[in-house]
């Protein structure tokens, strides 16, 4: 269990949440539009380095 991006409450990622890391289509679909709204955005460009875990 985890908590929703969006709204915090607790959330299923299991392969049969189909809107995960999201606990809803709602969620899921408000953050899509915060990011094609330019609401969102990668604060740097993306290094190699970001690719390798520690």
């Amino acid at each position: 269990m985890a908590n929703c991006p969006r709204c915090e409450k607790p959330t299923d990622l299991s392969p049969t949440n189909l809107f995960r890391p999201f606990c809803s289509e709602k969620c899921k679909l408000i953050d899509f539009g915060a990011w094609a709204n330019e609401d969102n955005t990668i604060s740097r460009p993306i290094q190699s380095e970001d690719f390798y875990e520690d």
